[in-house]
């Protein structure tokens, strides 16, 4: 009788090693291939990103979309990490009036309330710019501070380099939250 409930005693902790394993495994590939965590780094996106943030990626048969906030790969030709709005996807053709800050996508002005100041910084970059296919053009929101697709050091951001949309805000917690 003893060694019976040691047996079940055994049973019942294997079963929660068992279920244990199994929840680390799913974590770890949730986070590997599903979403994925990123650090802000710097003010371009201010003020809807903040520098230090930390946000969540969906990143799983992502699509790029305008508007939506992605996060760069590090390991590409910018040698870091860029936050950054998608303004417009391959084929579009974007053109920017930096005396009055407009900038207009496909022949249409881009509403954006998001943004910190008017576009009025160029970088280098000749507009009107059809947006190569494969390709995103993306910016800060806040367009006075931000090395974007602007600048020929960017360019155009080759889609497969795009680690994930960005679609939480988790830290800190005081700003929790969807980020749109």
């Amino acid at each position: 009788m003893d060694q019976r409930k040691r047996l079940e005693r055994h049973k019942a902790l294997l079963e929660w090693y068992e279920a244990l394993i199994f929840g680390a495994v799913l974590v770890i590939l949730l986070f590997t291939f599903v979403f994925r965590v990123a650090v802000v780094q710097g003010s371009s996106m201010n003020p809807t990103l903040q520098s230090g943030d930390r946000v969540l990626l969906w990143s799983a048969g992502y699509t790029p979309q305008r508007g939506d906030i992605v996060v760069v790969d590090g390991y590409t030709s910018y040698e870091k990490a860029l936050c950054k709005r998608i303004i417009a996807l391959g084929g579009d053709e974007i053109n920017i009036d930096f005396a009055s800050g407009e900038v207009w996508v496909n022949g249409q002005l881009l509403e954006e309330d998001y943004i910190a100041h008017p576009t009025q910084l160029s970088e280098g970059v000749s507009f009107p710019l059809t947006v190569p296919e494969g390709t995103v053009f993306v910016m800060g929101d806040n367009r006075m501070n931000s090395t974007d697709s602007r600048s020929p050091e960017i360019g155009c951001i080759d889609q497969r380099d795009l680690l994930g949309r960005v679609v939480l805000r988790i830290l800190p917690v005081t700003a929790f939250g969807v980020v749109k």
